[in-house]
């Protein structure tokens, strides 16, 4: 794709994510064309670590409507990728 940092969009927090980063493992919100194998070089050109497993999946964007309008729409669909560190690397996203 382009640069990595149009790949790589943000991380995610929440409860699940918090507790997956103590065993290596980060979630981010990627590009919703991204493949797994630009995700892979993206994480390691953006943080410097070495990436051992990416693991994708596409969230369908809720239904929405106005209330007096009567008309109907959706947010947008998203994609998130779970990636899983080598050992002994980790990357700084929440350090106070």
């Amino acid at each position: 794709m382009k640069d990595p940092r149009d790949i790589i969009i943000a991380p995610i927090v929440s409860e699940k994510s918090y507790g997956l980063i103590e065993q290596g493992v980060y979630t981010f919100k990627v590009h919703t064309d991204a493949s797994k194998p630009e995700i892979h070089d993206a994480v390691e050109a953006i943080w410097g670590v070495k990436v051992v497993k990416v693991n994708t999946l596409n969230r369908k964007g809720k239904k929405t409507r106005a209330r007096r309008a009567n008309k109907q729409g959706s947010k947008p669909d998203t994609k998130r990728a779970i990636v899983t560190l080598a050992a002994g690397n980790e990357i700084p996203l929440f350090e106070n």
